[in-house]
Formats: C-alpha cells, sequence, structure tokens
C-alpha cells in the first residue's frame, strides 16, 4: 500500500504522485492536503453518528496535512530502511493510540500514525527476502488504510472503523516466499496502544496468495487480550480480503471479518462480532474513476459500537452502508471526490433527539492535495 512511483498518475487513489528525494540522499518525501465538506440529511446536531473522517456535519472541515519520509530498504541485500509519518487535523483526532491513560498525539489534533525501521535480509533473489521491523505501524488488517488519498472512497467503512485496528506497536516479520506467496507476523502491544495496557502481547499473522496478476487472497488472524489489566480475556478473530482485477477497467474487492472476545458481553460472557463488504471500482477514464462501496456489521452484543462516535448504548446493533464516490484528478497532483452515502441501522441512531430515523442520507466533497 505504498505509494506508486509514476510521474503522472491515473486517476486511481491508490496512486500518489512520484517520490520527492531530499537533496543527494536516498530518502523521499511524500504528503498531502485534504479538506472536506459533509451534510448529512439525518445528522444529529452537528455530528453524523457513526461517522469517522466524515463525523462533522454541516461543516467545512480541514481533514490531514500528512507528512511522511522514508529510505526505502533494498530487497536483494543486506539493508536498512525507516519510516517516519506525521498527521495533522481532525483525521489525527480519531487515529491517536493509547498510552498511559491517554492519548499518544501531538496535540488534540496532530498524530504520528508509522515510525519504524525495517531490516532486510535477502534469500537468493528479488522474490525471496524476509524484512524485520519494529516500531509503530498501520494495521495488516482490511482494504482500506489510514491515508484517506490511498482509498477508493471519500468516507471509510464500518469495518474498518469498528471492526479493525488503526495502528500497532510492536516488531514483525514480513516474508517474499516467492512470486505467488508472502506472509507477515507481528507480536504488539496490543489493538491502538503505544504503552501495554497488561502483561501479555498480542498477535498477528496474515498470508497472501497471489496466482495471478488478476487475483490476490489475503487471510489474517489475530488473538490477544485487549482489556486493561485483564490478562486472562483474550480477543480473537480472522479478517479475510480478495482483490480481482480480471475484468477490463474493474476492481473488485471483497472482505470479511469476524471476531469475538471473552468477558465483555453483558452477562459477562464472550461477545461475538462479525461483517462483510464489497467495492466495485471501474475507470471511466485516464484521469476518472468510479467506486461503490457496500457494507455490513452484525454487532451482536452491542460492544463494538455502544458508546462509539455518537452511538447510543444498545445490546445488539445491525448497520451498514451504501456509498458512490466519483474520482476525478482536475490535474496529476488534485484529487476532487464527490461523494453520496446512506447509512443505515436497526435502531433509531439517527436524526435529532426528538425524531430519531434509522437512516442517514449525506452528500460530500473532498479536495485532496497530492505531492
Amino acid at each position: 500500500q505504498e505509494p506508486a512511483d509514476t510521474a503522472t498518475p491515473p486517476a486511481a487513489p491508490t496512486d500518489t504522485v512520484a517520490r520527492k528525494t531530499l537533496g543527494d540522499l536516498p530518502v523521499y518525501l511524500t504528503g498531502y492536503v485534504t479538506t472536506s465538506y459533509v451534510y448529512g440529511f439525518g445528522a444529529t446536531g452537528d455530528q453524523n453518528i457513526g461517522r469517522f473522517y466524515d463525523r462533522f456535519h454541516d461543516t467545512f472541515v480541514p481533514n490531514a496535512l500528512r507528512l511522511g519520509i522514508e529510505k526505502l530498504a533494498a530487497t536483494d541485500k543486506v539493508d536498512i530502511g525507516v519510516r517516519f509519518e506525521l498527521l495533522f487535523g481532525t483525521d489525527a483526532e480519531v487515529t491517536q493510540a493509547l498510552v498511559d491513560g491517554g492519548t499518544f498525539n501531538l496535540g488534540r489534533y496532530g498524530d504520528l500514525p508509522e515510525a519504524y525501521v525495517t531490516i532486510n535480509a535477502p534469500l537468493g533473489d528479488e522474490n525471496h527476502y524476509v524484512q524485520f521491523k519494529a516500531g509503530k505501524r498501520w494495521t495488516l488488517m482490511g482494504y482500506e488504510v489510514i491515508d484517506d488519498v490511498l482509498d477508493p472512497n471519500l468516507s471509510v467503512g464500518n469495518q474498518f472503523t469498528y471492526l479493525e485496528n488503526f495502528t500497532n506497536v510492536g516488531v514483525g516479520a514480513d516474508f517474499k516466499l516467492g512470486p505467488q506467496f508472502d506472509a507477515q507476523l507481528r507480536l504488539i502491544n496490543g489493538w491502538d496502544v503505544v504503552q501495554d495496557n497488561n502483561s501479555n502481547k498480542s498477535f498477528m499473522a496474515r498470508v497472501g496468495w497471489t496466482p495471478s496478476a488478476a487475483f490476490t487472497l489475503g487471510v489474517l488472524g489475530f488473538y490477544g487480550p485487549e482489556q486493561a489489566g485483564n490478562d486472562r480475556d483474550t480477543r480473537q478473530g480472522v479478517n479475510v480480503v480478495a482483490t480481482f482485477k480480471g475484468i477490463s477497467k474493474t476492481t473488485l474487492v471483497g472482505q470479511f471479518d469476524y471476531g469475538t472476545e471473552e468477558g465483555i458481553a453483558a452477562d459477562g460472557g464472550s461477545a461475538t462480532w462479525w461483517g462483510v463488504g464489497g467495492w466495485l471500482i471501474y475507470d471511466l477514464g485516464a484521469r476518472s474513476q468510479v467506486a461503490l462501496r457496500g457494507d455490513y456489521v452484525d454487532d451482536n452484543d452491542g460492544v463494538r459500537t455502544s458508546g462509539v462516535f455518537g452511538f447510543q448504548p444498545a445490546a445488539s446493533r445491525q448497520f451498514g452502508s451504501v456509498t458512490a464516490t466519483y474520482n476525478w484528478r482536475l490535474l496529476p497532483k488534485i484529487l476532487i471526490r464527490p461523494e453520496v452515502r446512506v447509512d443505515f441501522s436497526s435502531e433509531d441512531d439517527f436524526g435529532e433527539l426528538d425524531d430519531p430515523q434509522s437512516t442517514n442520507p449525506s452528500i460530500g466533497l473532498g479536495v485532496s492535495y497530492q505531492f
């Protein structure tokens, strides 16, 4: 999910302009600025309930100023790389990890999403190597990522917001096992924490299979205690992402999540949740693209959503969204994204308190400058 090294990018948000070198050093500078506006027809006060980056209703928002510095590690020799990312804006307020009873941040609207070192060890050729990494990194879970310009939609979906973690702190190893297989292992402090909140570590492991240029499958498992001061009750589950590009100008993506956690349900037992999502991304031309997304989440015991991003406590909640985004590169560095989205819920989570409703249709517009 690193930016592609292309001087003139196509319309896809997952491509950005070429990295900029810092003088004669083999170090690159990347970044973007994003601002947006969202109007929720079922907003509650000034909030779009349940939403992440686009949680503000009827407000122009300075979402993000992201700066990244990176030295890539060569894969054909023993080499060292580093990556450092700073994020400022309203996006940073919701990506911050926990530490020492509060959040690890650079002020309310600042964050350090990534800061890690890479050591590469070659295993014969460019398709066989292992990279050892240590520090703070993005999660391995899911199709969508923290950097909004790399996602196909302006807003992130409910699986990203409620069923995945955002960042990990710890150590890991990334294996390239040939042209078709890769794998990642991580030993981490926990979900979205800098300082471990109990005495045991958590684990993540992912295996990727790419039998052809048209198809990729990734299967991830996670396990570990995530409750503060509790080493006994564990959270575990799976995350599966499949990508198909065998149709001209079209990318299809499917994602499935399942999780369970002990000792957290209302009766003291285990709570479960699951979600499914799909994307259809179609390139209309060299600089324009349509991205459709649908998702559905079953928070069977209400533990993933109750009291989160404006959701009221509920014993159980089933919810989802349908989203359509038009990605238009006005210029190679400028990405304009109008979006229409409808959120729905089994509860009357949206609207004003004296007139609650189960849906929130919204329209939005985002503008990003990438460098």
